[in-house]
């Protein structure tokens, strides 16, 4: 015979309520989809950076508003490129803080804005401006890029962790001509696409400085 007395029924298993468990899921979740965001986040940002073009000291190849990709990474080892487009720090201005730079956070006290430039210049090298042609060692480049020739002269010996960088407007634009070299140091990134408008998506050609034959 089977024995029915109440200490033979069946229990309810003793543990955490549905309810509970649910809301604990759900927390974990949130919690693991914010911090996923957060390492993505840093690490786009080591790697790369959005800037926003101000002015016209790189037209025609960059116009003002225009949203520029730039690679971080490009420069870990040097091996900088006469012709590469550069964001980068103006060395008469005050570096920004690390972890500002980092997460791209709005500058609350910094007055400042970063330049694009482009290469043309490198360490060791001379640099002559003479009768709107730019001259390297002697030799004269090649520059289909820029607005029109400079109305300037000049005559510039880059020292070593220095660049010379120039906009290729070149008559509406403060860079070394104006202000002297740029320490390697300073470079933020090299642009790589204008994202933004996407009428204006673009590739950014580099190497485009090239030394005529001799």
């Amino acid at each position: 015979m089977t024995d029915f007395s109440p200490e033979n029924e069946p229990q309810p298993a003793v543990g955490t309520p549905p309810e509970k468990q649910e809301g604990k899921q759900f927390l974990r979740e949130i919690l693991e989809t914010v911090v996923l965001a957060v390492i993505l986040f840093v690490v786009i940002n080591l790697v790369s950076a959005r800037v926003r073009v101000e002015g016209f000291s790189m037209v025609p190849t960059l116009n003002n508003g225009e949203y520029v990709l730039i690679s971080r990474l490009s420069y870990l080892t040097g091996n900088f490129q006469r012709g590469d487009i550069i964001v980068f720090r103006p060395p008469m201005y005050p570096d920004i803080p690390f972890w500002q730079r980092l997460f791209g956070l709005p500058g609350f006290d910094d007055q400042y804005e970063d330049y694009i430039k482009r290469i043309i210049g490198l360490p060791g090298e001379t640099v002559k401006i003479d009768n709107g042609i730019v001259y390297i060692n002697d030799v004269p480049l090649k520059e289909p890029y820029i607005e029109v020739l400079p109305d300037y002269s000049g005559v510039y010996t880059v020292p070593e962790g220095q660049l010379f960088v120039l906009g290729d407007n070149r008559n509406n634009s403060a860079d070394s001509h104006a202000w002297g070299f740029l320490p390697e140091k300073n470079i933020l990134g090299k642009a790589l696409v204008i994202y933004w408008p996407f009428t204006d998506f673009m590739l950014i050609h580099q190497h485009e400085a090239v030394l005529a034959a001799p």
